[in-house]
């Protein structure tokens, strides 16, 4: 990645000196997050100039980055290769560091899990096109998962970006429903991150850190309708919750897309303290049904179709810190709104 000078002392990993993202830690505050996913890079994405006028900090893109959805690498790096043609991207690339997972599409087929064939071959064109150093950890090891951390102890921020479809097992199918086929398997053989990543999110949870982000491509709070969520393997998901608490991780906020709706959920069930997600999704894409599948879990009855991003809003210069989530759309409005106290999430 390319990083302008200002930005020179919070991007990690920008040479191969740097031996783990994971372990280092930079100095300068995160302020202001921005995030999105699911970019059909044949269409115009208009909203980065929205994304680039707000100056984030970080911004994440949380998979379905392009639809790519073929086993002809080539093809495969082509469809990539529009996407870094945009010049929204490009100004965003150029400006602001960027931290990247996959989801399906970009993934290389869609639902795709650890079935898929090109899966070896697809990490590669991921690296490459993230700009990832030699040295990266995903340059030696399965799936493209990532943590960093941010900022001085008081002020310090975890972005843990999960992988979740290099290593997940196959769906349970059933009669379809509005969201899909897919229904709920409560067998404990079958995995969604697969051991080498969870060993490493329990080590990751351990890092001291004030606020934590935890990227998944696809939605975990949110129940089981149909479409691909945590909920289709309850017993993964129990075990991020689980690892929560056990950990006793702090701050824990998660960020999901792939929904093409964005949402706000929330869950206090097995955790220590109220976890929320908030789903931004997407930056080109809008959903043709326009109505959002059931949710038991979504904490504000507002959700939002149209093209958006997310934001995370930290706010250090108060003597009880909060965070401000938001789903912003097409022309910058607020559409979703929480604040929460980092107090709170303890």
């Amino acid at each position: 990645m390319r990083f302008p000078l200002r930005w020179l002392g919070l991007a990690v990993c920008v040479s191969a000196l740097c031996a783990s993202a994971a372990d280092h830690k930079e100095s300068k505050p995160l302020t202001k997050i921005l995030f999105g996913s699911c970019i059909k890079q044949e269409h115009p994405v208009p909203i980065f100039k929205h994304i680039n006028a707000r100056q984030p900090d970080l911004f994440l893109f949380l998979g379905d980055n392009i639809y790519g959805d073929t086993e002809d690498m080539q093809v495969l790096r082509q469809k990539y290769s529009k996407l870094g043609d945009m010049p929204g991207f490009r100004t965003l690339r150029k400006a602001t560091p960027i931290m990247a997972t996959w989801d399906d599409h970009d993934y290389g087929i869609n639902d795709g899990g650890a079935a898929y064939p090109k899966r070896v071959q697809s990490q590669t064109i991921f690296n490459d096109f993230w700009k990832l150093p030699a040295a990266a950890p995903q340059r030696h090891r399965e799936g493209v998962y990532d943590a960093r951390v941010f900022g001085p102890h008081e002020q310090s921020v975890q972005i843990i970006m999960l992988d979740t479809r290099y290593f997940r097992a196959a769906l349970k199918r059933g009669p379809r429903r509005t969201g899909g086929p897919y229904y709920p398997d409560p067998n404990p053989a079958l995995t969604l991150l697969g051991d080498a990543q969870w060993k490493w999110l329990e080590q990751q949870l351990k890092i001291p850190a004030r606020l934590r982000i935890i990227a998944t491509s696809i939605q975990c709070i949110p129940e089981a309708a149909g479409q691909e969520t945590w909920s289709n393997l309850p017993t993964e998901r129990a075990r991020l919750f689980d690892l929560i608490r056990t950990t006793q991780a702090n701050g824990v906020i998660l960020i999901s897309g792939d929904r093409h709706w964005s949402e706000l959920s929330k869950t206090q069930k097995s955790v220590p303290y109220p976890v929320h997600e908030l789903t931004s999704s997407g930056l080109n894409q809008i959903h043709p049904r326009g109505t959002p599948t059931k949710n038991l879990y979504r904490a504000d009855k507002s959700t939002y179709h149209k093209e958006n991003y997310g934001a995370i809003l930290i706010n250090w210069a108060t003597t009880s810190p909060h965070v401000t989530l938001q789903i912003r759309d097409a022309s910058d409005q607020v559409r979703i709104q929480k604040k929460l106290s980092l107090s709170d999430l303890q």
